[in-house]
């Protein structure tokens, strides 16, 4: 019979001290699990030849993104005057700093397992720190990047297959709508239909608040219900920092970006890396004023991510995973906070 007073986690939901002040809210059951998943991550890109890499967390330079919230850090010299000094940012991604490495002449495969810090984020799927696992393979393009992801899923989950599905079958078949042809007259009209739903503010809505609120509500609880799921092809409008292409037989241009999804939870978000800085610089520009709109403050638009583009960044995909719901979705678990040893209200 075992002794559940010798081994907490066999009885209990959280080891003994979690209640207190000071103990973790995951069980040591699923730290062990966890810790174990990043062993076999790690072996999968050491396996590939990947170069595992060490960047900064904090940096002069972040990604000027609308949804994206930064957390600045006041870096003064002197400890009498600590509000006098250089601002730098906690890094939502090691995304500058890992191209500056690609276009510094870096082997071609690299990878990084690090903290990242997103603010305005807290939740069952959030904290606004978090570990993410982010990597770069020069010489990939969009198909061989997407086939890397599954293969990695594939193996880290134990599942027979990875599925596929554009964001325009996506959209056709759980709103009814094709999001680069629809109207935002009819975006509101289909939300109109849902009583739970009450939008105050639809009529200032634009067109990518459309999208990104249709995608959250009505297609991603859908996503990978049965297996994994790579959703592909999104609007142009949706690029971030991804290549653009013309579809064939078509005037219609889709960002070359590519999201997993596993029991409606967003796991990774890839891109075939865009390479043009002067459309990078526009984008930031455009970014900017979306956020001064919304009442946020501006990002820096210049950086040496974008020097580093001017020299000549390499053609290659970079692939994003929060490895915290990765963990989550492996163990079963229903909340991050239970794979965390110290989420941000017990930090």
């Amino acid at each position: 019979m075992t002794d559940s007073a010798a081994n907490p986690s066999a009885a209990d939901p959280c080891p003994r001290d979690a209640a207190s002040n000071f103990g973790p809210s995951a069980p040591w059951d699923r730290l062990r699990e966890r810790a174990e998943l990043l062993a076999r991550l790690r072996a999968f890109f050491d396996a590939r030849e990947f170069l595992e890499v060490d960047t900064p967390l904090l940096s002069a330079d972040t990604v000027v993104d609308l949804h994206i919230d930064p957390l600045a850090v006041n870096l003064f010299d002197d400890p009498r005057n600590p509000e006098q000094g250089t601002r730098y940012w906690l890094q939502t991604s090691p995304e500058f700093c890992m191209k500056r490495l690609l276009a510094a002449g870096s082997p071609p495969a690299i990878y990084q397992v690090c903290k990242a810090f997103r603010a305005a984020e807290r939740g069952p799927l959030h904290n606004p720190e978090f570990t993410i696992v982010e990597w770069y393979r020069v010489g990939d393009d969009y198909e061989s990047g997407i086939a890397l992801l599954a293969e990695l899923i594939q193996s880290l989950l134990n599942v027979p297959r990875v599925d596929r599905r554009s964001y325009r079958q996506a959209f056709l078949e759980h709103v009814g709508l094709d999001p680069h042809q629809a109207t935002i007259e009819e975006f509101a009209a289909f939300a109109a239909r849902d009583p739970t739903v009450q939008l105050a503010d639809a009529a200032t809505i634009d067109r990518d608040q459309w999208l990104n609120y249709l995608l959250a509500q009505y297609v991603e609880p859908h996503l990978g219900r049965d297996a994994p799921e790579i959703l592909c092809d999104f609007p142009a409008s949706q690029a971030a920092l991804a290549r653009v292409r013309a579809l064939p037989d078509s005037s219609q241009r889709v960002a070359e970006r590519f999201e997993l999804y596993y029991r409606g939870i967003e796991l990774a978000n890839g891109y075939h890396e865009l390479l043009d800085p002067n459309i990078l610089e526009e984008r930031n520009r455009t970014n900017n004023l979306a956020r001064k709109k919304l009442g946020k403050q501006e990002l820096p638009e210049s950086s040496r991510m974008l020097d580093a583009m001017r020299s000549g960044l390499p053609p290659c995909v970079g692939v994003a995973l929060g490895f915290d719901r990765l963990a989550m979705v492996a163990c079963g678990a229903a909340s991050i906070q239970e794979v965390l040893a110290f989420p941000i209200d017990r930090a």
